[in-house]
């Protein structure tokens, strides 16, 4: 297969991360005989410094020629004054909705070698394997905003088609798991959240009456999260609830750095990327969790590339490395040896032989 993948490497640890996955693509397209052409492009803060823009003109036409769009992370202390008029997050925002990724994939499943790492006891992460589906382009994060000296107003919007399309996303992956969906919402304080009740029961009783259904406002389900997460199966929500939730699942896990996430439309081109940020604090030290960035390239190579075989093997490759015993920093407690991001990556690699 040939396919040219846009790399956004970004700011903070983002670079370190991207280059940890686009050196397992390369070594799968050297073994599956692909041939896969990186086009390495700026994105957020990085862009802002060299174009004063976040997302400049040559990465959004490298993104719409591209196959699948590999992104880092972007933001950081440099660009994080609230009242900039431009800002890291804006081109994120501007590249989704110009590609039309609605639909956020982000999964969630507990390693039990991983059990220790998570704050919580290891009785409650047996059996966890949730998939959140977050609708990405619409909502709070979208919505007309304004400011004077006096208030502050970020306008929330969300159309029935919306909705409808995000719901049947999330109902089909439900009927290919376990057969049951969660949906989250605030219905009993706000009218975008009725709206998405309303459409969610329509949609799953008239088009997926063999989906189990449950309905949950976001902050019981923050609750049972903590408290009966393997119940879940699948999750559908809307933005902001979803960028909130998934963080607080990545805590499942062990650790942020180990979660990817898929963003996808109607096409076959996605964007993929690790759910956690730029991680300031450590950038440039090479000590980054290159798992969820190496997952995410699994998840591209599974929907944007549709190589189901190619993508088994990174995660099996993934799930090997730890189970050996290879960790970076964040998922240590105590004194045991760690890897850089680099050697976890190398670790990663002597799975994919």
């Amino acid at each position: 297969m040939d396919a040219v993948i846009t790399v956004l490497p970004g700011d903070g640890i983002g670079p370190e991360v991207a280059a940890a996955g686009q050196r397992v693509l390369q070594e799968i397209a050297l073994r599956f005989k692909h041939r896969f052409e990186f086009d390495v492009q700026q994105i957020g803060g990085a862009a802002i410094d060299a174009f004063g823009t976040p997302l400049p003109d040559s990465t959004v036409a490298s993104c719409q020629r591209s196959s699948a769009v590999l992104l880092g992370a972007v933001g950081g202390p440099k660009w994080s004054d609230p009242n900039a008029a431009i800002r890291p997050e804006q081109g994120l925002l501007q590249l989704r909705a110009l590609l039309g990724v609605y639909a956020n994939l982000r999964p969630v499943k507990v390693m039990p070698e991983l059990a220790a790492a998570s704050p919580l006891k290891a009785e409650f992460l047996a059996g966890v394997d949730l998939l959140v589906v977050r609708e990405l382009t619409g909502g709070i994060y979208f919505g007309a905003k304004t400011r004077n000296k006096d208030s502050a107003s970020d306008l929330c919007v969300y159309s029935v088609s919306e909705v409808e399309r995000i719901v049947r996303v999330a109902a089909r992956l439900a009927g290919d798991r376990r057969g049951k969906l969660c949906s989250v919402d605030k219905a009993n304080v706000l009218e975008t959240s009725r709206l998405w009740r309303d459409v969610t029961n329509r949609v799953m009783r008239q088009e997926f009456p063999e989906i189990e259904l449950e309905t949950l406002l976001v902050d019981a389900a923050a609750m049972h999260l903590l408290s009966r997460p393997a119940d879940f199966d699948v999750i559908v929500t809307e933005n902001m609830f979803g960028d909130i939730l998934t963080d607080e699942a990545s805590m499942l896990a062990g650790s942020m750095g180990m979660l990817p996430s898929a963003s996808l439309g109607d096409s076959s081109r996605g964007v993929f990327e690790p759910i956690h940020g730029s991680a300031p604090d450590i950038a440039g030290r090479g000590i980054a969790n290159p798992c969820g960035m190496i997952a995410s390239a699994a998840m591209l190579l599974r929907h944007s590339l549709r190589l189901e075989a190619e993508a088994d093997l990174v995660d099996h490759a993934i799930v090997s490395a730890i189970a050996s015993g290879a960790r970076t920093a964040d998922l240590v407690r105590g004194g045991r040896p760690t890897l850089s991001t680099r050697e976890m990556t190398d670790a990663i690699l002597k799975f994919l032989h």
